[in-house]
């Protein structure tokens, strides 16, 4: 796409202006042209050079609204008209606005404006062709501020073509700001009606109604994580992606390996992406059509635009960063050409929401289920689940309604109000919980009033989440079928704090929050590492003070995200029950190449961790399950053995290096070589369980070099579990095979003391604190201490038993890896034992 240049203007000539290039202006002219058209231009002057695709195109200018106002002397008739305004009126407000936008579009055009505007766009036509197509899009002067977007309060027109169309598109846009959500929009933000002024850009359509658009923050919307760029895409033009019509795909890039050169796509999630955009041949100017099925269950960008897309919002974050002289995280649209496949960026603006949080205070929502809590960080009080069924739903809460795509970290409560038709809206009382297909800007007037609001379409960026976000309100996006399920009166509980997936309880189930203040924690010699298993959960729970994570489980990814066994996907040929072949093949359908789903979905999961603590150590554990966990996996019959004790049986190291197995692990090294080798995450160490003997060590890693994960190449350290009596008792000869131990201390418990930690019967017995266990802990630490070699413990007990954690400090232990929700407590208990030793 060619640009357009236009000779630079005087600063006073362009104050009374009505038409300015977008190559004359800079961000630095909100006041002149509107923050989305200073916003385009900004990139147009400095971004352009750098490899940034803008299209160019013109103003209409703050100036040109003004004298279209006052030539008319609209103003006087404006302040009648709102001097009894009551936006918490929906009736008031409805008629308010509609009779302003129908003074103004009544009201025609000056003939000096008329001809900037068409002078402007035939001089597109010349660079282009006759009747350029183009996009008509408001922007107003208080718009796209840093704390304060603006986003879709005024109008938007596409595909507009012609001189006559572009005027009227103009007009209606100037009418926009007369609409029912700027009015109200602007009376909760604070802004006069009468102090902004509405600009209008005229911007080179990009073809993407024939092939992809979408929007990406450089920031994840939900956590406000700094270091991972979010990229949403669907098939056609963006405002089916902005208003929520359909669930977009969702991509998430890490931001600080993509700048060294790596690719980091820590994240893909195919959306459904049921319609398309196009440009419509009749009398509007586009309408939507179905996606095949085909289309549906493909990706809408290739790695390599995915990557594109995130090198660039790194760029435009930094420059405006530096512009703005302060960290500037941003929300952009871009969209792809379908007839010369180039990627442009068509708008970007500041990100509102998480850039204006306070980050010295640590709030969390859990709902009380008895007397457990449930929700980010919680659930998990076993460091090693004992079964399949632990790993994949280790919770005993109610089975939800609804779910979706979870907007913010919160939990509300409220009567279900569903409402199909906008115009039906002045139904709606105040916390109550809204219920639609989706939502677009007329909504915003009682979106502000809802305890929560769930919408059957949409994804992270489309309208919902974004007015969600700003108003503090949690949101449930792309449910599906919530209108369907979900009653008008029906009082239910929404809960965004359980990861990536919004949930929706029947009834009004407690739940509590708890803040905690970041400034002046205690930070100590011995390092407080956690445990993490569900890589959705990470981002968030990054936000802890932390020193890395010390067990990252393999399992809770394999049993939740991949849900296959991976010899059933290396030997799907040979599968012999049909029923599970057909569900691995629904599952795997976007992969010719079946055991390339495993390896791809593990390494996104272990990515997701990494990329959260980074550059702190992410300790992975490979995969650990029994023989009968993973029979449960799909396929797994056909690969696993009966064994009368699983738990003591064919695990852990053993497995790795067997011809049962080896083809299995195999993949699991491909998974953690792809995290480390080519997203860039050398934080990753991997770690050994159940690992019996030296011998077998040096198998394993053996069995790794094989798959070019060697020892000490680009820095590779492997550790092992120490949780077998063997590993103690040898430890020295342990720390000349592995670089670093962790003490499991519920297997290690139940092997010392010789006990079933599943058995009800013996269960008063299982005790870490037990002289015999404490006795194994002391050794091993002494024995890696002896040889130079890190030793932690990932268990409850420290957290659960403060003369545990008291023991370990004693004892000289590294690091002491934690359930997140017993992080700060053991922290504070751990920073007091150290003080005290150090006044003894």
């Amino acid at each position: 796409m060619v640009t357009v240049s236009q000779n630079t203007v005087a600063q006073s000539t362009k104050e009374r202006s009505l038409i300015l290039w977008f190559d004359e202006v800079g961000i630095a002219d909100i006041p002149l042209v509107g923050g989305k058209n200073a916003s385009l231009g900004e990139m147009i002057q400095q971004l352009t050079p750098q490899g940034v695709n803008v299209p160019t195109g013109f103003a209409t200018t703050a100036y040109a609204y003004r004298y279209f106002i006052q030539s008319a002397g609209l103003e006087a008739k404006l302040r009648t008209l709102f001097a009894d305004l009551d936006v918490e009126d929906v009736k008031n407000l409805k008629l308010r606005g509609k009779k302003a936008r129908s003074l103004l579009m009544h009201t025609p055009f000056p003939v000096e404006l008329r001809q900037a505007i068409a002078t402007a766009y035939q001089k597109l036509c010349e660079t282009y062709n006759t009747d350029t197509d183009v996009a008509v899009r408001s922007s107003a002067t208080a718009e796209d501020l840093p704390d304060a977007s603006f986003a879709g309060q005024q109008e938007s027109y596409l595909n507009v073509v012609g001189v006559e169309e572009v005027l009227a598109a103009c007009h209606k846009c100037f009418a926009s700001i007369f609409t029912d959500r700027a009015i109200s929009y602007r009376h909760t933000k604070g802004f006069d009606h009468f102090s902004i002024a509405l600009a209008v850009g005229v911007q080179k359509m990009v073809r993407s109604d024939l092939a992809t658009s979408g929007v990406m923050f450089s920031i994840d919307t939900e956590t406000g994580f700094k270091d991972a760029a979010l990229i949403t895409a669907a098939y056609g033009l963006g405002e089916n992606v902005v208003q929520g019509t359909v669930n977009p795909d969702e991509y998430y890039v890490f931001k600080p390996t993509l700048k060294a050169g790596f690719r980091p796509i820590i994240d893909k999630k195919l959306g459904s992406k049921e319609l398309k955009m196009i440009y419509d041949d009749g009398s509007k100017f586009t309408k939507n059509i179905s996606v095949s099925s085909a289309e549906q269950g493909k990706f809408a960008l290739s790695d390599a635009e995915i990557l594109q897309l995130a090198h660039w919002a790194c760029l435009i974050e930094d420059h405006y960063s530096q512009t703005h002289g302060n960290y500037s995280p941003m929300d952009i649209e871009w969209a792809k050409d379908g007839i010369t496949n180039q990627l442009f960026i068509v708008q970007a603006r500041p990100e509102t929401v998480q850039s204006q949080k306070q980050g010295n205070i640590l709030r969390s929502y859990h709902l009380v289920f008895g007397n457990k809590e449930w929700g980010i960080g919680n659930g998990e009080k076993s460091s090693s689940p004992s079964t399949l069924r632990e790993v994949a739903n280790a919770s005993t809460s109610p089975h939800p309604l609804v779910t979706g795509r979870a907007i913010g970290e919160a939990i509300s409560q409220g009567k279900v109000n569903l409402i199909l038709d906008v115009n039906k809206i002045d139904q709606f009382q105040a916390g109550d919980v809204l219920v639609t297909e989706r939502t677009d800007p007329d909504w915003e007037p009682i979106m502000k009033r809802a305890s929560a609001i769930v919408t059957n379409a949409g994804g992270r960026t489309c309208h919902a989440a974004i007015i969600a976000r700003e108003l503090g309100v949690p949101a449930i996006v792309g449910c599906g079928n919530a209108t369907e399920i979900l009653k008008s009166g029906q009082e239910v509980t929404i809960s965004c704090a359980e990861g990536d997936e919004g949930k929706v309880y029947e009834g009004l189930l407690p739940f509590e929050v708890k803040e905690v203040a970041l400034e002046n924690l205690p930070r100590t010699h011995t390092q407080i590492l956690m445990n993490v298993g569900n890589p959705q959960e990470a981002l968030s729970l990054s936000a802890i003070p932390n020193d890395g994570v010390g067990l990252a489980r393999t399992e809770f990814i394999i049993a939740n995200q991949i849900q296959v066994h991976p010899m059933a996907l290396i030997h799907y040929e040979k599968l012999t029950d049909e029923f599970v072949k057909t569900k691995i093949n629904q599952v795997t359908a976007l992969y010719d190449h079946k055991p390339q789903y495993f390896v791809d979905k593990l390494a996104q999961g272990i990515g997701k961790i990494a990329a959260a603590f980074y550059p702190k150590p992410v300790i992975v554990r490979m995969s650990d399950f029994k023989s009968n966990e993973y029979a449960n996996l799909l396929g797994g019959q056909q690969f696993e053995p009966k064994e009368e004790n699983p738990m003591l049986g064919w695990r852990g190291a053993a497995r790795y290096y067997d011809p049962g197995y080896r083809e299995a692990f195999a993949l699991e090294c491909q998974s953690i070589k792809r995290v480390r080798d080519d997203m860039g995450l050398t934080n990753v160490i991997p770690m050994i369980p159940f690992c019996r003997t030296p011998e077998e060590g040096r198998l394993v890693l053996a069995e790794m070099a094989k798959n070019n994960l060697k020892q000490g190449v680009n820095g590779l350290q492997v550790y092992v579990m120490c949780e077998l009596p063997s590993n103690v008792m040898m430890a020295e000869e342990f720390a000349g095979v592995f670089d670093g131990f962790s003490i499991g201390s519920n297997d290690l418990t139940q092997l010392t003391l010789g006990l079933d930690r599943d058995s009800a019967l013996v269960a008063h017995l299982f005790d870490e604190r037990n002289p015999a266990v404490k006795r194994m802990v002391q050794m091993a630490i002494e024995a890696a201490k002896k040889h130079n070699r890190k030793i932690g413990i990932c268990g409850q007990a420290p957290s659960d038993y403060p003369e545990f954690a008291q023991f370990l400090v004693e004892q000289g232990i590294d690091s002491i890896s934690l359930n997140p929700d017993s992080v700060l407590k053991t922290m504070l208990e751990v920073a007091k034992v150290e003080q005290n030793n150090v006044s003894n």
